[in-house]
């Protein structure tokens, strides 16, 4: 098995998990709606948490030529997958008994972990970048992670909350430019 068949197997799992969340808590919150308070910006940073690890899952397809393998790649490439999963499975409350799901308590309740994780997702992105290529990302990806990277930042900072409901729609159009522009195909 070639080395890169043999990591993506791993990759993927941790990648699936972090989707099976996203999807769980979904799931969760449609067979509870009647007593579920919807705040729409934990609803787009759902969204989102599936859209990162499917980009990752989409871009670490690069990865295949990638000739020699050693441990850091490999920790540092987990490092961010693990990341992904913590910010899956932050995005989204356990739903559990009878009381009322709030998802905006939920949201600031949890948004220093949540956006620390995004945090993680973005150092470990460029991290991996290091680790494979020996330089960080390129001009255009490294402004990329420089503003998720700010902007998880200040998210994990202030409460404001019309900051938060300004912040997940922008992040989710520049995301899917970030895609558009460099991972639209491999």
């Amino acid at each position: 098995m070639e080395s890169f068949n043999y990591l993506s197997v791993l990759l993927s799992i941790v990648l699936g998990l972090a989707i099976t969340q996203v999807l769980l808590g979904l799931r969760g919150l449609i067979l509870t709606r009647a007593k579920v308070k919807l705040y729409f910006p934990t609803m787009i940073w759902a969204g989102l948490a599936l859209l990162i690890a499917v980009q990752a899952w989409w871009a670490s397809f690069a990865m295949r030529m990638h000739a020699s393998w050693n441990f850091i790649a490999l920790l540092v490439i987990m490092l961010q997958a693990i990341s992904m999963y913590m910010v899956a499975g932050l995005v989204l409350p356990d739903v559990t008994g009878d009381a009322i799901v709030d998802l905006r308590d939920h949201y600031f309740a949890h948004r220093s972990w949540f956006f620390g994780a995004l945090l993680g997702c973005i150092v470990f992105s460029a991290a991996k970048e290091l680790a494979l290529t020996g330089h960080l990302p390129g001009r255009m990806n490294g402004e990329f992670h420089l503003v998720f990277g700010l902007a998880s930042v200040v998210a994990a900072v202030t409460r404001r909350e019309w900051f938060h409901k300004f912040l997940a729609p922008a992040v989710g159009l520049l995301f899917v430019l970030y895609i558009t522009l460099l991972f639209a195909r491999l």
